[in-house]
């Protein structure tokens, strides 16, 4: 990752994105390189600017003039397909499960609340980890997952498979893992973002090590 994180800001109130590029402006490992207010705002600055992360809220509308929110979760796979590399960062104020379950499952890094003022705070820090593999969500929202899970295995056979792989040969690309357990790129970020919770750590490093204190996986 080069030394400034290019960033993208999807968002509908101008005042929102005016508050982030405010934040963001004052790191000077980050540089916001584009931002928009509807979908159709998204796939240009994407191929014009190739940001490392897409800072954006789920309920865009489609165009200034067609107001219906954007069925973003059904693009998500589409665009990490085409630019692999990019990370996803959710800012909403939407708490339905089903919604922030689906972020999950199709690849996005992160998902935080806009009344969450500690992270709006932190947003720079939170911007820097996910740009280099590590996850964020919310506090509330973290809870909502866990508390849906509660019932199964600490972690799945693929999650033991993933951490082993990523511990045998920590150089190894998420996309390699991927093209090695014949996974989409987006599988591989979810089943890794979910451990990340179970383990209740934020980065690829703390999971290993932990799976490892738990004898989870083979130690090094």
């Amino acid at each position: 990752m080069p030394k400034k994180i290019r960033v993208a800001i999807l968002d509908d109130h101008q005042s929102i994105i005016d508050g982030y590029q405010y934040r963001l402006g004052q790191r000077p490992e980050i540089e916001v390189v584009a931002t928009g207010r509807t979908s159709q705002d998204l796939e240009p600055m994407l191929s014009a600017y190739k940001p490392h992360v897409l800072l954006m809220d789920v309920n865009v509308p489609i165009s200034p003039d067609v107001l219906t929110p954007f069925p973003i979760l059904n693009v998500i796979p589409r665009l990490l397909q085409k630019h692999p590399d990019l990370v996803i960062l959710v800012i909403s104020m939407h708490t339905e499960w089903t919604l922030i379950n689906a972020v999950l499952e199709v690849g996005g890094s992160g998902y935080i609340l806009k009344d969450d003022r500690a992270a709006i705070q932190n947003l720079g820090n939170i911007i820097l980890s996910v740009a280099h593999g590590g996850i964020y969500f919310s506090q509330r929202i973290k809870d909502q997952l866990l508390s849906h899970q509660d019932t199964a295995p600490l972690l799945t056979t693929r999650q033991l498979q993933i951490l082993s792989l990523f511990a045998a040969n920590p150089e190894l690309t998420a996309a390699a893992v991927a093209q090695e357990m014949n996974l989409s790129h987006s599988t591989i970020r979810n089943l890794l973002s979910n451990a990340y919770l179970r383990l209740g750590v934020h980065n690829r490093a703390a999971a290993i090590s932990k799976a490892q204190h738990l004898n989870l996986i083979p130690s090094s």
